[in-house]
């Protein structure tokens, strides 16, 4: 074969992009008044993403390097006699999203380990100081529920908490630089019928959603990924 034939490998990899381009051209013809250059930037790169409110608000973030994250989670007693271990639970499944999304986390047992071995902590400062982390994520679960309001039959989700984010020094001191308001309820239009799904599956739906509105505060995802929380 001569220098100037294409190989096979470059016409394989050339069929995705004809592919797309071939669709888009079907979608302009099909769709009359849409914006061609918005269409064009989804199919050549994807779903547009939405920056992390972390790093609006802070101009900091979670992937550079040698960053180094813990997730610490809070719930009073009364939370945790009708819901058991929602704060590890939450710590486990937030853990588990952050790295998921290329974030450099202390393993979430470690976390509950230190958080166990010292009761009386008072300040996620305390915890972050062992672990030798860069910053703790501290969600403070002020309430917490999985049944919808007045129903033992019909399951919504809900939770109200406050995540902030404390930036630790070499020194074990911190400071918090990033607060906001979680207010989460899952399905946001129709309960699910108790009958429809065991309250052990929906616990860990609703606790996947739940580490996902948090997780989001700290990497980019897409525009379209709240459709599936109508239902």
């Amino acid at each position: 074969m001569s220098a100037s034939s294409p190989s096979s490998t470059t016409r394989w990899a050339s069929r995705p992009v004809i592919a797309r381009l071939l669709l888009l051209g079907c979608i302009l013809v099909a769709i009359p008044g849409c914006n061609y250059f918005i269409l064009l930037g989804y199919l050549i790169g994807g779903p547009p993403q939405l920056e992390p409110l972390f790093e609006a608000e802070t101009n900091k973030s979670f992937t550079d390097r040698n960053i180094r994250v813990a997730v610490v989670c809070y719930a009073s007693d009364d939370l945790t006699k009708f819901h058991d271990n929602i704060d590890k639970m939450l710590i486990s499944r937030i853990s588990a999203m952050l790295y998921s999304n290329s974030i450099d986390i202390v393993n979430p047992d470690r976390v509950k380990a230190e958080m166990a071995n010292n009761p009386e902590w008072d300040s996620p400062v305390e915890i972050g100081a062992e672990l030798d982390v860069n910053y703790v994520v501290y969600v403070d679960i002020a309430d917490f529920s999985l049944y919808e309001r007045d129903s033992t039959s019909l399951f919504r989700g809900r939770c109200e908490a406050i995540c902030s984010v404390y930036e630790m020094q070499t020194n074990g001191d911190g400071r918090r630089i990033f607060t906001t308001e979680i207010n989460s309820t899952y399905p946001t239009q129709v309960p699910r019928s108790a009958s429809d799904i065991s309250y052990e599956s929906f616990r860990n739906e609703y606790f996947f959603r739940l580490a996902n509105e948090i997780g989001r505060l700290f990497y980019p995802y897409g525009t379209g990924d709240d459709i599936s929380s109508a239902t």
